[in-house]
């Protein structure tokens, strides 16, 4: 069975909340708590989803689409991607990226940004081979990457 992306709820936030990415990560990457605390406040324009795999959850991602938004790689992007340190490497991270590109391809979107730091344990090198690039620009210390999409 393929891994899914749930919605949170009251259901499944808990397994949500015990999501956590291995130590090293820990500076590149919000918990997920305060993932679900942004989501709340920015209700109107947060996707958050569970990475599922079966009955069990490997992962977190959030999306942000905001067509209007007046900085545009706050338009339409990734906010977050935790995967649990037990369960990367498997692929769950690519899934739910690809997935959340789908979410942007139903919603009529043509470019999907990420914001990363950069660092040893960063997320960098991920989003480089799922195709991203830096635009040159950065945002609080991290860099802005860009995937154009059809």
């Amino acid at each position: 069975m393929p891994p899914s992306l749930e919605p949170i709820t009251p259901d499944n936030v808990d397994a949500a909340c015990r999501i956590k990415v291995s130590t090293e990560q820990d500076d590149y990457v919000a918990p997920v708590p305060h993932s679900l605390a942004e989501a709340y406040a920015s209700y109107r324009t947060a996707w958050p989803r569970l990475i599922m795999d079966g009955d069990q959850a490997v992962g977190f991602v959030m999306g942000g689409f905001d067509p209007e938004a007046e900085v545009d790689f706050f338009r339409c992007g990734i906010w977050r991607l935790n995967v649990d340190a037990r369960h990367q490497g498997a692929g769950y991270g690519r899934f739910a990226v690809e997935a959340l590109i789908d979410e942007a391809r139903r919603r009529g979107s043509k470019r999907v940004t990420v914001m990363w730091k950069q660092g040893e344990h960063g997320p960098e090198n991920f989003y480089l081979k799922l195709g991203f690039t830096p635009t040159g620009e950065e945002f609080h210390g991290q860099v802005v990457g860009e995937l154009f999409i059809d």
